[in-house]
Protein backbone atom coordinates (compact mmCIF):
# COMPACT_ATOMS: atom_id res chain seq x y z
CA UNK A 1 0.00 0.00 0.00
CA UNK A 2 3.02 2.65 -0.10
CA UNK A 3 1.42 3.96 -3.88
CA UNK A 4 -1.36 5.39 -1.43
CA UNK A 5 0.56 6.68 1.27
CA UNK A 6 -1.88 5.31 4.04
CA UNK A 7 -1.24 7.20 7.19
CA UNK A 8 -3.02 6.45 10.67
CA UNK A 9 -5.49 9.75 10.51
CA UNK A 10 -6.30 8.58 6.77
CA UNK A 11 -7.13 5.05 7.78
CA UNK A 12 -9.07 6.83 10.78
CA UNK A 13 -10.99 8.49 8.50
CA UNK A 14 -12.37 6.01 6.43
CA UNK A 15 -13.24 3.67 9.26
CA UNK A 16 -15.45 6.48 10.68
CA UNK A 17 -17.32 7.04 7.24
CA UNK A 18 -17.35 3.11 6.92
CA UNK A 19 -18.83 2.46 10.21
CA UNK A 20 -21.26 5.35 10.12
CA UNK A 21 -22.53 3.82 6.95
CA UNK A 22 -22.87 0.39 8.26
CA UNK A 23 -24.49 2.11 11.24
CA UNK A 24 -26.93 4.00 9.74
CA UNK A 25 -27.92 1.01 7.11
CA UNK A 26 -28.45 -1.11 10.28
CA UNK A 27 -30.83 1.78 11.89
CA UNK A 28 -32.45 2.69 8.41
CA UNK A 29 -33.60 -1.92 8.51
CA UNK A 30 -34.20 -1.99 12.47
CA UNK A 31 -35.80 1.58 12.63
CA UNK A 32 -37.40 2.52 9.53
CA UNK A 33 -38.41 6.18 9.61
CA UNK A 34 -40.27 8.54 7.99
CA UNK A 35 -39.45 11.30 5.91
CA UNK A 36 -39.32 14.77 8.42
CA UNK A 37 -39.93 17.94 7.21
CA UNK A 38 -36.82 20.53 8.53
CA UNK A 39 -35.75 24.17 7.94
CA UNK A 40 -34.98 23.23 4.29
CA UNK A 41 -38.18 22.64 4.00
CA UNK A 42 -37.45 19.69 2.13
CA UNK A 43 -38.15 15.76 3.68
CA UNK A 44 -35.06 14.49 4.74
CA UNK A 45 -34.12 10.95 5.97
CA UNK A 46 -31.02 10.16 8.52
CA UNK A 47 -29.15 8.85 5.57
CA UNK A 48 -29.88 12.50 3.68
CA UNK A 49 -28.67 14.20 7.36
CA UNK A 50 -25.64 11.89 6.84
CA UNK A 51 -24.80 13.55 3.61
CA UNK A 52 -25.49 16.84 4.71
CA UNK A 53 -23.28 16.99 7.71
CA UNK A 54 -20.61 14.97 5.70
CA UNK A 55 -20.65 17.38 2.78
CA UNK A 56 -20.81 20.66 5.08
CA UNK A 57 -18.27 19.22 7.30
CA UNK A 58 -15.64 18.95 3.91
CA UNK A 59 -16.29 22.73 3.29
CA UNK A 60 -16.32 23.79 6.59
CA UNK A 61 -12.13 21.82 6.84
CA UNK A 62 -11.57 22.86 3.84
CA UNK A 63 -12.47 26.95 4.78
CA UNK A 64 -10.72 26.23 7.80
CA UNK A 65 -7.42 25.19 5.79
CA UNK A 66 -7.49 28.12 4.21
CA UNK A 67 -8.48 30.49 6.33
CA UNK A 68 -6.79 29.20 10.23
CA UNK A 69 -4.04 26.84 8.73
CA UNK A 70 -3.64 23.30 9.11
CA UNK A 71 -4.58 23.29 12.80
CA UNK A 72 -8.10 21.17 12.54
CA UNK A 73 -8.82 19.95 15.97
CA UNK A 74 -10.80 23.43 16.47
CA UNK A 75 -12.48 22.66 12.90
CA UNK A 76 -13.26 18.91 14.21
CA UNK A 77 -15.17 20.74 17.16
CA UNK A 78 -17.04 23.26 14.08
CA UNK A 79 -18.25 20.26 12.92
CA UNK A 80 -19.43 18.08 15.77
CA UNK A 81 -21.38 21.63 16.23
CA UNK A 82 -22.69 21.72 12.87
CA UNK A 83 -23.52 18.09 12.78
CA UNK A 84 -25.70 18.46 15.58
CA UNK A 85 -27.75 21.24 14.32
CA UNK A 86 -28.05 19.28 11.29
CA UNK A 87 -29.49 16.41 12.87
CA UNK A 88 -31.64 18.97 14.99
CA UNK A 89 -33.22 21.33 12.72
CA UNK A 90 -32.68 19.83 9.00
Amino acid sequence: MDWMAWTWPTAIFFLVIASLLVTFTVLGVKYPETPRMGVLRIETTRGDRLFITLLGSAFINLAWLGLVGAYQPLALVVCLVYAAAVFRWV
